[in-house]
């Protein structure tokens, strides 16, 4: 439980991803995706999972799955990746780990919502975040291809993660990288290079988009996955 709960606080650790099939087909003007019967809702999506990833291979968005927790090339085995489900925006261009896929391989996260852990005294409650429209929205990644010594291929994600917002504040210092629809599309546009462009994009959003609201410890465990988890508690 130790490390379920660390896995929560390392910035944006676990999220939620319940929206319909074809609305993620919408909003996202996505062209080429897998099959519908592939899709399923999450109400506690966490690291070393498959999770929904957009990217834009210079002519249309494709929608597939990456496994959350980033191996670079130069990893020595898969172990590294529960360390790297998260990439400070602030340096992701300048990390070895990283550089590379800022670069050339971007991605797009959707999710309706995620979930942090504020701290109360000596208690650390879970808090749900979400658009105060409940609308699913796109958190900035990066994704690579790793290869194991027996040569299997590993497609594997990393969710950008920038300073708090007011509302974020209270709750974590840090929250992941969320982006506007005009944002998407500069983000995964892969002709797109410009380093200060780039970091231009992964900034705090507006703290009105947002709205929080605590949850029940029955998220901290990733074997629990039902509505219950997103239902408002009292402290």
């Amino acid at each position: 439980m130790e490390t379920l709960i660390f896995w929560g606080m390392a910035m944006c650790g676990r999220f939620t991803l319940f929206c319909s099939y074809h609305q993620l087909i919408e909003e996202f003007d996505v062209a080429e995706a897998f099959s519908e019967e592939l899709y399923k809702e999450s109400y506690n999506i966490a690291p070393s999972q498959q999770i929904v990833a957009i990217i834009n291979d210079g002519d249309k968005n494709r929608m597939g799955f990456l496994k959350w927790g980033f191996l670079p090339s130069w990893a020595k085995d898969e172990k590294i990746a529960s360390k790297m489900i998260n990439a400070r925006s602030e340096t992701v261009d300048e990390k070895p780990s990283f550089k590379k896929s800022f670069y050339e391989r971007r991605c797009i996260i959707p999710m309706d919502s995620f979930y942090e852990w504020k701290r109360e005294g000596n208690l650390k409650v879970p808090m749900r975040i979400k658009r105060k429209d409940d609308a699913v929205f796109a958190v900035a990644g990066l994704w690579n291809t790793w290869r194991s010594q027996e040569g299997e291929k590993i497609h594997t994600c990393t969710i950008l993660t920038t300073k708090a917002n007011e509302l974020m504040a209270p709750i974590h210092d840090r929250m992941p990288v969320i982006l506007n629809k005009e944002q998407q599309k500069e983000w995964l546009d892969p002709h797109l290079k410009g380093r200060e462009k780039l970091k231009s994009l992964l900034k705090p959003c507006p703290s009105e988009w947002l709205t929080a609201y605590p949850v029940s410890n029955l998220v901290n465990s990733p074997k629990n996955n039902s509505k219950e988890l997103i239902e408002r508690v009292s402290l």
